[in-house]
C-alpha cells in the first residue's frame, strides 16, 4: 500500500512539474503549398501539457501586421509568456495558438486580383487541413478563433466575414479594416500599376469582397446570421492612424445589428498595445470555446 501510495505522489509530481514548464514554441514549421507552389512557414504555441496527454485542444489563428512574418508574436508580443501566465491563473482556455508566414509583399492575407497569389486560399485549403492533421486539434467551428494585428487584423475580419461557418471568435487588433471607397481603392491600385487589363467588373466584385460595407449590404440572410453568430472583439488605441476605420466598422456593425465588444484604449500602434491585449483576446476566445 505504502509503495502505491509513494507512486502516485511519484506521479502527481511529475505531472504538475510538466504543467509548471508552461506550453512550448516551434518558430519555423513549415507546410507545403501547391496552391502558392512554395513552402510556407508558421511558428505554433502548444499549451502546457500539450506532450503529456492525448487531450484534443482549441486552436487560435494569430496573425502578424505587414513587415512582420510568423515569428513577430513570438519574438515581440512574448505569446509563450502571456499564454502561460493568462492560462495559469485560469483565465484562458489552453488552446493552440497558430501563426502563419503572410510576410508576402503588398499581398498579405488574400488572394490578390491578378489571380496569380492566392494566399486565402492556402489558409482555408491547406494550412487549416495540415494543422488539424499534425495536431491534436478541435475541428469543429465552435474550437476555432482567428485574431491579429494591422494587416493581421484586417485578415482576422475578413477571413471571419467571408467564411462565418469557419470561426466561434474574431478578435482584430488596430486593424486594416478594408476598402471603404471605390474610386480611392482604384487610384491606389492605378498607382500601384496592378489593375493592367482586369475588366471594370472584377475591379468592383474585389472590392466589394474586401470591403466591410460591400460584404454586408450583398450578404444572404443566412451569411448575415452567421457573421452576427460570431463573438466579435475590436480593439483599437485612440492614437492609433487606423482609429477611423475601427470607429467606422463599429458604425456599420451598429447599424447591421450585428453584436460586438468594441474598445478604444489609450495607446498606439505599437507592441506595448498589443502585448496588453493579448491576454483579453486569449480569455474572450475562450469564453467563445464554451469552457468557461
Amino acid at each position: 500500500m505504502k509503495k502505491l501510495m509513494l507512486f502516485i505522489v511519484v506521479l502527481c509530481f511529475a505531472a504538475s512539474m510538466a504543467w509548471a514548464q508552461g506550453g512550448l514554441v516551434y518558430e519555423t514549421k513549415t507546410v507545403k503549398s501547391e496552391i502558392l507552389k512554395m513552402d510556407r512557414k508558421y511558428a505554433i504555441y502548444l499549451p502546457p501539457g500539450y506532450n503529456e496527454s492525448d487531450q484534443s485542444y482549441p486552436v487560435l489563428y494569430l496573425l502578424h501586421g505587414s513587415g512582420d512574418d510568423q515569428t513577430g508574436w513570438v519574438q515581440f508580443g512574448q505569446v509563450q509568456h502571456i499564454a502561460d501566465k493568462t492560462i495559469a491563473e485560469g483565465k484562458a482556455a489552453r488552446m493552440i495558438i497558430v501563426m502563419p508566414d503572410a510576410n508576402t509583399g503588398t499581398r498579405g492575407y488574400f488572394n490578390v486580383i491578378q489571380g496569380n497569389f492566392d494566399y486565402e486560399d492556402f489558409f482555408f485549403k491547406e494550412l487549416i487541413p495540415h494543422i488539424e492533421q499534425t495536431y491534436r486539434v478541435r475541428a469543429d467551428r465552435h474550437y476555432r478563433a482567428v485574431a491579429g494585428l494591422s494587416m493581421g487584423g484586417g485578415g482576422t475580419i475578413f477571413y471571419a466575414l467571408h467564411r462565418p461557418d469557419m470561426f466561434a471568435a474574431a478578435a482584430p487588433l488596430s486593424a486594416s479594416t478594408g476598402n471603404w471607397d471605390l474610386e480611392q481603392f482604384k487610384q491606389r491600385a492605378i498607382a500601384n500599376n496592378s489593375l493592367g487589363g482586369i475588366a471594370e467588373e472584377r475591379i468592383v466584385d474585389y472590392f466589394n469582397r474586401h470591403s466591410i460595407e460591400g460584404i454586408l449590404n450583398n450578404a444572404s440572410e443566412e451569411d448575415v446570421r452567421k457573421i452576427k453568430s460570431i463573438r466579435w472583439y475590436i480593439s483599437c488605441g485612440d492614437d492609433d492612424f487606423l482609429y477611423e476605420g475601427n470607429s467606422m466598422m463599429h458604425i456599420v456593425f451598429r447599424q447591421k445589428e450585428i453584436p460586438h465588444e468594441f474598445r478604444i484604449k489609450d495607446g498606439g500602434h505599437t507592441w506595448t498595445y498589443w502585448r496588453m491585449e493579448l491576454p483579453l483576446v486569449l480569455e474572450f476566445v475562450s469564453m467563445s470555446f464554451n469552457q468557461f
